[in-house]
């Protein structure tokens, strides 16, 4: 016997009472208990819910940063020495923030590859791959800023070698890069209107574009490693019979995979928090100078692959239109691959070659646009890697448009792969 429509609702008066005037419980059932998800999620599929952890982590982080902070050039150095040293517990929520940031991108990364691996981005999931770059590129944005607001040798000086690059805009660059300072050099205008953007503007954008991610996904269903839609098949009821509820049997699932990271998290915060200076860099501990340049300017790790593109190319404009092009193609991934089967397990064995051969070359980019190397063989493994980066989406569509992909088959509902 079925039971009554509202037999789920609170039985507490008061509750009882919100909920029949503002469905907060409702909502998170329909999201939870009532969203069903394929069976047969791996391990791979842990990212997305940390990084909603890690956002998280950065908003209550950086509001207690923020109450300690001084966003001027004169104080803004000092006032990090203070939270480090005098603050109580300061130099733990600092740690937890810059890690956090530094995690955030290795998990978006992962998240990313996890999508290319099992075609995630394809239909129907084309606004929800299109929402997730939106929310890359605000990160990439939210994260320079706040790298800039310690006001280090090394925030002052990538804030000058990034903002420089909107020079290369014709007509108006000069005005544009003046404009984005507030002054002819970075300065106290620059980190007071940064620190603006870092702790208001830019978290309300993100929150926003994680509701439409979200209303995105539930919309069209998660994806799976088979990469078959579960909607397809139906019970009696009308649900999914390769789904199982998402409360409990993910969130569960979910607190372990968020167990294991936190436990990794902490070993870095307490025992290695700068990360062999990758996610705190040296120079970064000297209090900005305009007078002196650091030996090797570069921004923090998660942008040094777009950086060694820029670099390897000699002509400063088409430097910066290689580097924003490398960004702006993966928008255009659901697009450009045409191929009818999603899940790389059934995918061509070139493909899988091709995105091996991708994810390496972008972390060979990365250890390049770190610019620790002085080699000038650099450059050219650089200009070729850079050639291969782009060179994967020519072959993907080439691959997949004119049909030279062979596919295997593909099952007509979801398998428990160990």
């Amino acid at each position: 016997m079925a039971a009554a429509p509202d037999a789920w609702k609170p039985r507490n008066r008061t509750l009882r009472w919100i909920e029949d005037r503002l469905p907060i419980f409702g909502f998170l059932r329909e999201h939870t208990v009532e969203y069903y998800a394929p069976k047969n999620f791996n391990f791979m599929y842990f990212f997305g819910s940390l990084a909603l952890l890690l956002l998280v982590n950065q908003i209550v982080t950086g509001i207690f940063l923020a109450m300690n902070f001084n966003p001027t050039s004169a104080g803004a150095f000092a006032s990090i020495e203070y939270i480090m040293r005098d603050v109580e517990w300061g130099w733990l929520i600092r740690y937890m923030h810059v890690t956090g940031a530094s995690l955030f991108f290795v998990v978006i990364y992962l998240h990313m590859f996890r999508a290319l691996m099992y075609g995630s981005y394809k239909q129907p999931r084309e606004l929800l791959w299109v929402i997730g770059m939106l929310i890359y590129l605000a990160l990439m944005a939210e994260a320079f800023m706040g790298y800039v607001l310690p006001w280090g040798q090394m925030s002052f000086w990538g804030a000058k070698v990034i903002i420089s690059l909107f020079g290369a805009v014709p007509v108006i660059g000069n005005q544009l890069v003046e404009w984005i300072m507030g002054d002819f050099l970075p300065s106290g205008a620059t980190l007071n209107r940064f620190f603006a953007l870092h702790v208001i503007a830019l978290p309300l954008v993100l929150l926003l574009l994680v509701v439409l991610h979200l209303g995105a996904l539930h919309t069209s269903g998660s994806n799976n490693p088979d990469g078959i839609e579960i909607k397809q098949h139906k019970g009696a009821d009308g649900k999914p019979l390769d789904g199982i509820p998402f409360h409990p049997y993910y969130t569960v699932k979910d607190l372990v995979g968020v167990g294991f990271f936190l436990l990794l998290a902490a070993f870095i915060i307490f025992y290695q928090p700068t990360f062999f200076g990758l996610f705190l860099e040296h120079d970064n501990y000297v209090p900005a100078n305009s007078l002196v340049t650091p030996a090797a300017i570069h921004p923090v790790w998660y942008f040094t692959p777009f950086y060694a593109m820029l670099r390897s190319v000699p002509s400063k404009g088409l430097g910066v239109i290689t580097l924003f092009a490398a960004i702006a193609v993966l928008f255009f991934l659901p697009w450009i691959d045409r191929g009818k089967v999603k899940a790389m397990r059934y995918r061509g064995a070139s493909y899988k070659v091709a995105l091996a051969i991708f994810a390496l070359t972008f972390i060979w980019l990365g250890k390049i646009g770190i610019g620790e190397s002085t080699w000038i063989g650099d450059t050219y493994i650089a200009r070729a890697l850079t050639g291969v980066y782009f060179g994967f989406f020519v072959f993907l569509w080439a691959y997949t448009y004119f049909g030279w992909e062979r596919t295997k088959p593909v099952p007509e509902r979801v398998t428990m792969h160990e």
